[in-house]
């Protein structure tokens, strides 16, 4: 409607205080009847003749003082123009007659979310400049205006951080809560750490013995390597341990041809081969992280980027997952519905205020499971007459027993013999399966690898500063990360724990969950962590959990897994039709190309010598592409056949080569070096310990 052409209109009842008049519509629309306004890029509120309405800007009033957003100290308050705020900066520095406004948004916080994850790019309020004249509307139901913010500065003069968490990152309020938020802590996140070996370890031909021992040293391994990220690395509360991004290169490299013939103990000679891929990936990681690379390639990556990456991670898995959980469904279905009721339908239900079904849900669900199937065996369930679990099944003749065969196998929680013959004491020692073995067609893999695990750990870093620290680290100290990351990995690949060792992505919903942040809970968790793989019999306890229950166990996590991938998005605009249509790109193909790739020269009826739910992994050895260069065939068939490789590389391409504005991208803005060393709260969060980051002060690209 022109702006010579107004309607009169009745006044109608409106917010307290009442928002400042705007040019009436007529409500020849349902879009303006109910006010609804697009998010869409590209997309404007026009009028009915397609101009856009202007109403002349008023004189700003003086204002109090309040907290600066950009820099976290306090300011003067913003001067209000017709209603909405204005930097006092630009107020002061723009002559009367300028036009041009800014409106500073909050999109409200989210059920479990943190309060700093906003309508900008760090997750914070960020102010958006408004076209000159431009019309002030109301705000919409994921938004208001902010107006006035109080004045929660700390000590140094800082905007203090989420007030929902309750240990921030350089508190220690004592031994015991630290101790037992810390136990929580661990607690919650347990099925992330100890669930891998016991899906790799079976599939190298590993004995119950065998995994226990695997079991014990990534307990060792996760502690040593978490209080070395805490005190070296990144220095943010997060737990270090085998990431589900590593596993689906195990898998290929343990179904590869050469391995499919071998004789005997097979179980050394491929942890071997995946210690050896493990180091020279790792080492990669470190160069790039230590060399400065790392805050050159942070360019690259944003929201856009890492939410596909990180929720292929976990979609990868479908078909493992529920085809092993229906070699017992009576067990594998309570235990997913289990997990699935005490995360979601009891998750508010606070005893001695903390939500314990929403923090211990996957270990609750475990034992209740585990009682269960217990219960079950001791019933007689699944004893039938004449037939022995301890047989090997190629050795079962009667017709009878190879029927049941299965459910013997998965049902019964007696079969494993680990707890039995684990001893009392075990110290992991490196090199204890042999000397690592080194090809570089595997190592190749694992180095591309070890580029997605960084992606990985770049969201974890920039989500869980928002919940715990004053800022965001810097590019220096997210390359100070990624490279103890990398050092990480190398020692994980001396002790032969069959992945790599890194931030796990479940991190952040832990912390927001347990709303502990503190890194001092975290380093005493991890010293526990140490003591506990000591004793052998809790790792032979861990890895007699039957497979069933792994594998459902395992479908609640990687479904997680895929959820807080996408959580990435409220960084960007998740409604943009360019964010839209590059995250399904992503998605999509991630699925369908290694399908192709996975399902490419394989007969229909043909009898493969892996289970079903190990045929994904087989591609090095039918994929497509077959050169007369047999390892390179291996590394292209390989890679291609990883759903993370797809999307990470589909969503880097078109993030940065199709325009958008940086609001729109939701791109990472990370605490600029000269700003941090001028903070002191930052300084404290991230500097290196005992001044030894004095001694490393001329290394300008990793570090404050």
């Amino acid at each position: 409607m022109s702006k010579s052409d107004p309607k009169p209109t009745r006044p109608r009842p409106g917010p307290w205080p009442p928002l400042p008049e705007e040019a009436p519509m007529p409500p020849s629309s349902w879009a303006k009847k109910t006010g609804f306004r697009p998010k869409f890029s590209g997309e404007t509120n026009a009028s009915d003749s397609g101009q856009i309405s202007l109403p002349p800007p008023r004189p700003p009033p003086p204002r109090g003082s309040e907290p600066d957003l950009e820099a976290g100290r306090v300011r003067s308050q913003p001067a209000a123009t017709n209603g909405v705020t204005v930097p006092a900066a630009v107020a002061k520095a723009a002559p009367s007659g300028d036009k041009e406004q800014t409106v500073v948004k909050r999109r409200k916080e989210s059920d479990g979310g943190s309060k700093n994850a906003g309508n900008g790019p760090n997750g914070q309020a960020v102010a958006v400049a408004v076209e000159p004249n431009s019309q002030p509307r109301r705000p919409a139901r994921s938004e208001e205006v902010v107006d006035v913010l109080p004045n929660n500065g700390d000590d140094d003069g800082f905007m203090s951080r989420p007030s929902h968490i309750k240990y921030e990152l350089r508190d220690t309020p004592g031994l015991v809560p630290i101790g037992l938020y810390g136990f929580q802590h661990y607690l919650s996140i347990l099925g992330s750490i100890i669930l891998i070996p016991l899906v790799i370890v079976p599939a190298m031909g590993g004995t119950y013995e065998d995994t226990a021992n695997v079991v014990s040293t990534v307990l060792f391994v996760s502690g040593v390597t978490t209080l070395l990220q805490t005190s070296f690395g990144s220095r943010l509360p997060l737990i270090q341990g085998p990431s589900f991004v590593y596993l689906a290169p195990a898998l290929a490299i343990i179904n590869s041809p050469e391995f499919q013939g071998l004789n005997g103990n097979n179980f050394k000679h491929i942890m071997k081969e995946l210690q050896g891929a493990v180091i020279i990936g790792s080492a990669f990681q470190a160069l790039l992280g230590y060399t400065g690379l790392m805050s050159l390639f942070l360019r690259l990556i944003n929201p856009v980027v890492v939410s596909p990456t990180i929720a292929a991670v976990g979609l990868s898995f479908y078909s493992y997952g529920f085809p092993l959980v229906g070699t017992c469904l009576e067990i594998g279905a309570v235990q997913i519905l289990s997990v699935i009721i005490f995360s979601l339908y009891l998750r508010k239900i606070s005893v001695f205020g903390h939500r314990v079904f929403l923090i211990y849900a996957v270990p609750l669900g475990l034992a209740i499971t585990w009682a269960t199937a217990f219960l079950l065996t001791e019933a007689g369930v699944y004893n039938y007459k004449g037939c022995d679990t301890n047989v090997p099944a190629s050795n079962i003749i009667s017709d009878h027993c190879r029927k049941h065969v299965s459910r013997m196998k998965h049902c019964r929680v007696d079969t494993s013999h680990a707890l039995n013959a684990s001893p009392w004491f075990r110290f992991p020692y490196p090199l204890q399966w042999g000397t690592p073995v080194f090809h570089w067609k595997m190592a190749i893999v694992m180095c591309v690898v070890s580029i997605i695990s960084s992606v990985d750990s770049v969201g974890s870093y920039h989500a869980s500063s928002l919940l715990v620290a004053s800022r965001p680290p810097t590019p220096g100290v997210v390359s100070r990360g990624i490279g103890l990351e990398g050092l990480s990995s190398v020692l994980a690949g001396l002790w032969g724990t069959g992945t790599g060792s890194t931030s796990l992505t479940e991190n952040v919903h832990t912390i927001a969950v347990t709303k502990m942040g503190s890194r001092r809970a975290v380093e005493l968790g991890a010293c526990v962590l140490i003591v506990l793989s000591l004793v052998g019999k809790v790792g032979g306890f861990l890895a007699s959990i039957p497979q069933v229950m792994v594998a459902a166990l395992l479908c609640f996590m990687w479904a997680m897994l895929a959820a807080l991938g996408l959580s990435n998005l409220r960084y960007s605009e998740a409604g943009s039709s360019r964010n839209i249509i590059i995250v399904g790109l992503s998605l999509f193909f991630s699925l369908s190309i290694p399908a192709y790739f996975q399902q490419y020269g394989i007969a229909p009826s043909s009898n493969l010598s892996v289970p079903s739910y190990f045929q994904p992994y087989i591609v090095a050895s039918h994929g497509p592409v077959r050169s007369k260069y047999g390892g390179m065939n291996y590394v292209l068939n390989t890679l291609f056949s990883l759903h993370m490789v797809i999307a990470f590389l589909v969503a880097v391409i078109l993030d940065n080569t199709v325009p958008g504005s940086r609001q729109e991208r939701g791109v990472y803005v990370w605490s600029e070096r000269e700003v941090a060393k001028r903070e002191p709260a930052v300084a404290k969060d991230y500097e290196l310990p005992f001044r030894i980051g004095r001694v490393f002060r001329w290394v300008k690209w990793v570090g404050l």
